[in-house]
């Protein structure tokens, strides 16, 4: 075996793709050509993201109205939530108030009230939560494909 006919698979043959032309009898995928990756329009969409990329890392101003805005969504949904929690919450201790006659109503050898104020609140404030973090998420994501994008 000579030296110089040494190929890069580390013996004395040539690799399949240098014998395709001449051997009719190697295999289809042993005759096409090497894949080429061609990349035309990543260059365009990179850089935007590089710069914004680079304004929310350097806390430009740019960079700093962009997370003011998602804070702010995120105050907004904040307030909405608990406003809503609230809504609905306090005015029960208000209605068992003014309306005595409700509390003398029991349910399964329990009282309304205590049902009530002390069952209710529970599922209420789970899905007002889920909801709450729903809309955190919407919004990162917008902010997250904003960026990327």
């Amino acid at each position: 075996m000579e030296l110089g006919r040494m190929s890069r698979h580390g013996s004395g043959e040539e690799p399949p793709e240098g014998r395709a032309d001449r051997d009719p009898w190697l295999s289809v995928s042993a005759r096409r050509p090497r894949r080429r990756r061609v990349v035309l329009a990543e260059a365009r969409g990179r850089s935007r993201v590089m710069h914004i990329a680079s304004e929310l890392e350097e806390q430009t101003s740019v960079g700093e109205a962009l997370v003011r805005n998602l804070v702010r969504a995120q105050m907004r949904a904040a307030m909405l939530s608990a406003a809503v929690a609230l809504g609905l919450l306090l005015p029960l201790p208000l209605v068992f108030a003014f309306f005595p006659a409700l509390g003398d109503i029991s349910v399964l050898g329990i009282r309304l009230p205590w049902l009530v104020l002390g069952l209710a609140p529970f599922p209420l404030l789970y899905l007002v939560g889920r909801r709450y973090n729903r809309a955190v998420e919407t919004h990162e994501k917008d902010f997250v494909n904003m960026v990327e994008s």
